[in-house]
Order: C-alpha cells, then sequence, then structure tokens
C-alpha cells in the first residue's frame, strides 16, 4: 500500500510541472526537486503555473526526487477543490531550482503556527571516506531546541524554519534534545545511526501548541567521496505523531524509530517512483 501511494504521488507530482519523467534522471540540466506537506490537517490543492495540479494533497506527505528542468515556478496552495486561486492558503511564491541541485519545497507552520513555505537546498557534496551527513530542519509550530551528543550540545538554538548539518563518521550516536540553553534532556538520549555516504534529513514538523507534533525522514545517497558516484535521492516519510508537551518541541521522541527505518522506507518509495 505504501509502495503504491509513493508511486501515485510522485506521478502527481510530475505531472504537477507539466513534466514527463525522462529516461535519465540524473542529468546535468535538471534539478531535483522532492515536496513536503507539512500543515497538519489541512489537505490542500496545489496549483504550478496557474494550474491546478495536485488535488487533495495529504498533510505528512514527502515525495520525491522528481527531476526539473532549471528555471523558476509559481507555486500557488489554496483549500480542497478551490474555484482558482484567488485567496490561496500560501503563496504566489517562486521556487528556483539551479542546474544540478538537489532541492525540497516545504510547506510548514511558522514558529507563530502562521502557514509558510520554503525550498531548502539539500547539501550533496560528497562526505569524506566513511563518513555520513546529518540535517536537521526545525519546521514546526514550536521554540528553539538543542541537539545533545554525548551529553554535550552539538547543534545550539536551533529554531523554525532553519536547520543544521553535522558530518560524522559512520557509528552509532547517542542523541538526545534539550530546550535551547539546556542540557537535560527532554527526550533521549536514544541511538542514530550514521550512514557512511548518506545524508540523512529529519524535518520536525506540526505544532507543539495542538499536540500534532510529527517527523519526517528524506535520505539522499550516493555521496561518497570515491570516484564513479553520482548524487541521486531517494525519499520516505515516517509521520507517526507523538502525544508530548511543549517540552518536546521538535517531535523527536521518535527519531531512533525514524531514522532506524527511514531508509527502509525511503528505498522502497524511490522503487515505486521508478515503476
Amino acid at each position: 500500500m505504501r509502495k503504491t501511494a509513493a508511486a501515485g504521488l510522485a506521478v502527481g507530482i510530475i505531472a504537477a510541472f507539466g513534466l514527463a519523467m525522462p529516461a535519465s534522471a540524473a542529468t546535468a540540466s535538471n534539478a531535483q526537486l522532492s515536496v513536503l506537506h507539512g500543515i497538519p490537517d489541512t489537505p490542500v490543492d496545489v496549483w504550478v503555473n496557474g494550474e491546478r495540479t495536485l488535488d487533495d494533497f495529504a498533510p505528512g506527505t514527502l515525495a520525491g526526487p522528481l527531476p526539473l528542468p532549471a528555471g523558476d515556478y509559481v507555486v500557488v496552495i489554496t483549500a480542497p477543490d478551490a474555484a482558482d486561486t484567488s485567496a490561496p492558503v500560501l503563496g504566489p511564491a517562486t521556487v528556483s531550482l539551479a542546474a544540478g541541485g538537489n532541492y525540497t519545497a516545504v510547506a510548514y507552520l511558522n514558529e507563530a503556527g502562521a502557514p509558510a513555505l520554503k525550498a531548502f537546498a539539500n547539501d550533496t557534496s560528497k562526505t569524506a571516506a566513511g563518513q555520513g551527513r546529518l540535517t536537521v530542519r526545525h519546521v514546526a509550530a514550536a521554540p528553539a531546541v538543542d541537539i545533545l551528543a554525548g551529553g554535550s550540545p552539538v547543534i545550539e538554538g536551533l529554531t523554525n524554519p532553519n536547520e543544521s548539518t553535522l558530518n560524522l563518521p559512520a557509528s552509532t550516536v547517542s542523541a538526545a534534545v534539550a530546550l535551547a540553553g539546556t542540557t537535560a534532556p527532554v527526550l533521549g538520549p536514544t541511538d542514530v545511526q550514521i550512514q557512511d555516504g548518506v545524508l540523512t534529513i529529519v524535518y520536525a514538523w506540526g505544532s507543539a501548541e495542538d499536540g500534532n507534533l510529527a517527523l519526517a525522514v528524506q535520505t539522499v545517497t550516493g555521496l561518497h567521496s570515491t570516484p564513479g558516484g553520482v548524487p541521486s535521492g531517494t525519499a520516505g516519510y515516517l509521520a507517526e505523531r507523538d502525544n508530548i508537551t511543549t517540552a518536546g518541541i521538535l517531535g523527536a521522541g521518535a527519531l531512533v524509530i525514524t531514522l532506524a527505518v527511514g531508509s527502509v522506507i525511503a528505498v522502497r518509495a524511490r522503487k515505486a517512483t521508478q515503476r
């Protein structure tokens, strides 16, 4: 069922941009785009360049990556079944894609709880031999957090809608989440697997006040520094909601579960998209 859903979403978003999947997705003139719907309880319609292209796009969905020609795309998000784009939920916003770039466009809630849209550039630069890359993106209506490793902060004061990236040796890291400026874990510590040559992106989305925080995970493979490695992306999602308080602000209580199975879900989604 998940494979079928992922394939359908990928096809839908390809149609959204009025394109067909080329025989070879990894061309120098293309950009790679993934899309995350991170606004809780709000199915939406997506309009691209004035045309309704996605109908009833569901919260928690992370689809892609999709090959798109470099250029600018005007995106508007409306309530389901809107007659036109005159009363948008978000937009119009221009998403600019550079040739060879890898991006994730995210519809999310800002810290105050208002809908927002942002395109993140994914760091697909080569990793050192034996290392992986971890990026944490805070796109939840929640205050700042610190990420701890071994009891010490390694990411400090992460606020919405920002990100922080670590290049780490492939290993298992004991990680925890604390309120910004503190070292007392509110979640964890828990073991996180860093994979050789893989970018793992963890998104915290939803609203702390409304108690519907969730996580989504995206992985981008092929970052090895060895010759012949070609950057490619896989995307999947895990949107298991946690009934936690504002103290759990990043929603990372499911971090160990997400990172343990995120790559598996991502690979399956990628295979389904290619079928």
